[in-house]
């Protein structure tokens, strides 16, 4: 199954920094150089994408002659390629789609780089189902928003400017999700042996939990996911192994279905919150599934009614 998010009309974004005697447009800006742009983003790239970097400029080999511009693992555990244009007229989604053939044709040589940087446990955990393809460009044409929508394969815009010497606007433009990103794309390329992601064990997926879960619990389930959903157009759902991560450029939702109950992990520090007992808890020391310092528990249609301001709040601060 695909899933779009549905394009943005191309429109001048406007900044002011008000003060006591009134209020000032700040005049935004593309980057003078590409380098500056993509050295910037590799330098906080958790902070800006939660995607952790792996590589800048990586060769593609003689075969391929490419660079691509970074290379990161998100924190979902699925391979990331970005692409960086300055402006318009590149064709930077072409580009990016020929690096991405590329990648899911040389997944062991990704997971050994993963296992370089981020250690042999979290390369054995990659999950290709989810590589994503981002273009990041001071915006892109009605055109490149249309071609996107007919691609199956995670692909998203998104539009930066730079407004001063201080701040920089990330604006998702547009989005297409798929289930499975290998089904497109069948690995044949590389003659290295794919270092196997573990067995989940006696782990349930999230899709055979919600599948045995009460009727009450699935029922829980369409109302929090439609509710997360109706949060804003730039909202993604991903299902993943044990959970269903909910995004936008970051996750801020992340639903763990089990038969007699609901875990949602919510990017919030447990510390602004008044934690309560068999309701939420501070997860920071415990290990868990999604992303997340704070996971509420529903079982009610009641519980979705107190989950609802903390569901806005990670929504609105991620």
């Amino acid at each position: 199954m695909t899933r779009a998010m549905k394009g943005k009309e191309v429109s001048d974004i406007q900044l002011f920094r008000l003060s006591g005697t009134g209020a000032v447009e700040l005049s935004g800006r593309a980057a003078a150089i590409e380098k500056h742009l993509q050295s910037m983003i590799e330098a906080q790239m958790p902070t800006f994408l939660g995607v952790r970097f792996l590589a800048s400029e990586y060769a593609t080999g003689k075969t391929h002659k490419g660079r691509i511009d970074s290379l990161g693992l998100d924190e979902n555990g699925c391979p990331v390629i970005i692409e960086y244009k300055r402006h318009t007229h590149e064709n930077v989604i072409n580009q990016g789609l020929f690096y991405l053939d590329w990648l899911m044709d040389h997944r062991a040589e990704f997971q050994w780089l993963v296992m370089e940087k981020l250690g042999k446990d979290v390369a054995e955990q990659v999950d290709w189902s989810g590589t994503r393809l981002l273009c990041i460009a001071a915006d892109f044409t009605r055109y490149d928003q249309h071609a996107v929508q007919q691609i199956p394969r995670n692909i998203e815009l998104i539009r930066y400017k730079l407004f001063g010497d201080d701040l920089l606007l990330l604006d998702l433009v547009n989005s297409v999700s798929v289930d499975d990103a290998t089904a497109a794309k069948a690995d044949t390329g590389s003659p290295t042996t794919l270092v196997k992601a573990k067995p989940v064990g006696k782990d349930k997926t999230a899709e055979e939990q919600l599948s045995q879960a009460q009727p009450v619990i699935k029922e829980l389930y369409a109302t929090l996911a439609g509710y997360l959903l109706a949060l804003g157009d730039d909202v993604q759902e991903k299902h993943l192994k044990l959970y269903v991560a909910f995004r936008r450029l970051k996750n801020f939702a992340c639903v763990i279905p089990y038969k007699d109950k609901l875990l949602v992990m919510l990017k919030l520090d447990p510390d602004t919150v008044v934690l309560e007992d068999g309701f939420s808890r501070d997860v920071r020391n415990i290990g868990t599934w999604g992303t997340g310092d704070l996971e509420l528990c529903l079982r009610t249609p009641a519980d979705m009614g107190r989950a609802m301001p903390l569901i806005d709040r990670s929504y609105a601060e991620n």
